[in-house]
C-alpha cells in the first residue's frame, strides 16, 4: 500500500518545468479527487489500481505528451473543455483575445465569428459571458468539429453554432461585427516544433508557412468581405509577428489598429476596424 505524499515524493519528471504541479495534476485525476485533497490528506492510501493509473500517466508525462491531453481536458477561462490531439490545446495567452472583444464590442445583440475554432475555446468562452450574442464557431477539421460540438453541448451553449469551413469556405454572403481567430502561426522551420509538448500538437494548427505569416494572410484579406462596417478584427500572433500584422491590416484597408501585450509583455494580439 502506498499513501498519497510518497507517490508525488517520487513523481520524477526532470524534463518538465511544471513537474510538481503535472504530478499533482495526474495523481487527482487518478484517484478521482482535487488537487487541494492531496494536500489536505496527505497520508491517505491510494488503490493498488489509481496508482499503477498514476505511474502510467507519469510515464506518458516523461515521453513529453502534455498533461492535458493524457487526462483529455484543460481549463480555459471559466470553463472545462475536452480535449484531443487533433486540435491545439487552449493556452492562457488566448484569453487576451476573449477580453478584448468584450471590451471592444457592447455587450447588447452582436454577431461573432471564431475562425480555426479548435475545441471551441474561444467561441464558448465569449458565449458563455456574453448569452445575447449569437456565436460561430468554425474549423476545417471535422474532428474538431465534433469535439467543439460535444464542447458546446456539454457547456449546453445555445448560441453557438458549429460548422465545417476552411476559413470563409462555408461562409457566403455572412457579415460578422467582430471576427476574432487565433490561427496557425509558426514558421515551418521553427524549431520550437520539435521541443516540448508542441511535439504533440497537430502541425496543422501550428504552421503557417516559410514565415508563419500565410493563414493570417489570407483571414485579413478576405475578412473585410464579412464584417459589417465598423466591425473588427481581432488577431492572436506570434511575439514578434505583430508589426507584420499590423501592415497587413493597413494594407486591406483596416483603421485603429494596435497590438496588445500579453502576461510577459509580448505582443500577442493585434486588431483593426474596418471604417463606419
Amino acid at each position: 500500500m502506498t499513501i498519497i505524499a510518497s507517490l508525488l515524493r517520487g513523481a520524477e519528471l526532470p524534463d518538465s518545468p511544471t513537474a510538481r504541479l503535472d504530478a499533482e495534476l495526474l495523481l487527482a485525476a487518478a484517484i478521482g479527487k482535487s488537487r487541494s485533497y492531496l494536500h489536505t490528506w496527505p497520508e491517505r492510501i491510494v488503490a493498488s489500481e489509481a496508482a499503477q493509473t498514476f505511474a502510467d500517466y507519469l510515464q506518458r508525462r516523461r515521453a513529453g505528451e502534455p498533461v492535458a491531453y493524457i487526462l483529455g481536458q484543460q481549463g480555459f477561462w471559466n470553463l472545462d473543455l475536452e480535449v484531443a490531439p487533433h486540435t491545439l490545446i487552449p493556452r492562457p495567452e488566448t484569453e487576451l483575445l476573449v477580453e478584448t472583444a468584450m471590451q471592444l464590442q457592447p455587450a447588447d445583440q452582436a454577431r461573432v465569428l471564431d475562425l480555426g475554432t479548435g475545441t471551441g475555446a474561444i467561441a464558448l468562452a465569449l458565449a458563455s459571458e456574453r448569452r445575447q450574442w449569437q456565436v460561430t464557431a468554425v474549423d476545417r477539421v471535422d474532428e474538431a468539429v465534433a469535439l467543439a460540438e460535444r464542447n458546446r453541448q456539454r457547456l449546453q451553449l445555445d448560441n453557438v453554432s458549429v460548422l465545417a469551413s476552411h476559413w470563409f469556405s462555408a461562409l457566403d454572403g455572412q457579415r460578422f461585427d467582430v471576427i476574432i481567430s487565433n490561427p496557425p502561426y509558426i514558421a515551418a522551420e521553427d524549431p520550437h516544433l520539435v521541443a516540448g509538448d508542441v511535439r504533440f500538437e497537430p502541425s496543422s494548427a501550428l504552421v503557417a508557412g516559410h514565415d508563419g505569416l500565410d493563414d493570417l494572410r489570407q483571414i485579413i484579406a478576405e475578412a473585410p468581405a464579412h464584417l459589417v462596417e465598423g466591425g473588427w478584427l481581432l488577431l492572436e500572433h506570434g511575439y514578434d509577428q505583430a508589426a507584420a500584422v499590423r501592415e497587413l491590416l493597413a494594407r486591406h484597408g483596416f483603421e485603429q489598429i494596435e497590438s496588445r501585450l500579453d502576461l510577459n509583455a509580448h505582443e500577442r494580439i493585434t486588431l483593426g476596424r474596418l471604417p463606419c
